[in-house]
């Protein structure tokens, strides 16, 4: 059985929804938000604190974007992975890391300075600063998505989910309307996938049976 470590809407949602659209059996641990500070026992697990953490019987990954990988890899064949002889090889391996390492990671500024930060050390100026940036990287799907409805191989794949959770994670903190319209398109096209709503549906049901808060971590005071 495949357990896989969350906290709502955090970087894990994107193993849950790779779980949910493979079709899966798994265990869904719930975490209140952050586990370092707020479930310290979770140390002796990932002596990183972060999330997720997926585990396979042998197999422990911590990286959000290299789990949905190895689930579609692993598990399948499924077109949610693309193969090394397809045409859409490169922009598959190319939007699967996107979606965290250019994506995701100027969003993590964002909220520091912005919302976890104590009142004292926020700094409204860093958090524009780098909520433009995210904006501007969205040129390169802008592109890609005025011709073609998902990011690679001419289908949904796990680099639509990478770079879905970053659209995600937007929306929860307050960027969504200034998405581009290819984007904003794709992005609707994203949120109403069968796999993506029995993932939303799977971690609120988790959540409230696990005692966590079903908020989204983006708006769970930091402590």
């Amino acid at each position: 059985m495949i357990t896989l470590y969350h906290c709502v809407s955090a970087r894990s949602f994107r193993p849950l929804w790779a779980l949910e659209e493979l079709g899966l059996p798994y265990e869904l641990k719930m975490l209140p938000f952050p586990p370092r500070v707020r479930a310290r026992e979770y140390l002796q697990l990932n002596p990183l604190g972060t999330i997720p953490l997926m585990v396979d019987g042998d197999t422990r990954m911590t990286e959000s974007a290299a789990i949905g990988h190895y689930l579609c890899t692993k598990y399948g064949p499924s077109p949610l992975a693309v193969a090394s002889h397809e045409e859409g090889f490169g922009a598959y391996l190319n939007y699967l890391h996107f979606g965290e390492a250019t994506l995701t990671f100027p969003q993590t500024l964002v909220l520091r300075y912005e919302r976890f930060e104590p009142p004292e050390r926020r700094q409204p100026q860093v958090a524009q600063d780098y909520a433009k940036w995210f904006l501007a990287r969205l040129r390169g799907p802008e592109g890609v998505l005025a011709s073609s409805e998902y990011l690679a191989a001419g289908r949904f794949t796990c680099a639509d989910i990478s770079v879905g959770y970053a659209l995600m994670l937007a929306e929860l903190i307050g960027l969504a309307p200034q998405f581009p319209p290819n984007v904003a398109a794709y992005w609707e096209r994203l949120r109403t996938r069968e796999g993506y709503l029995k993932a939303m549906a799977a971690q609120d049901a988790a959540a409230r049976a696990q005692g966590v808060a079903p908020e989204p971590a983006t708006v769970q005071p930091w402590p």
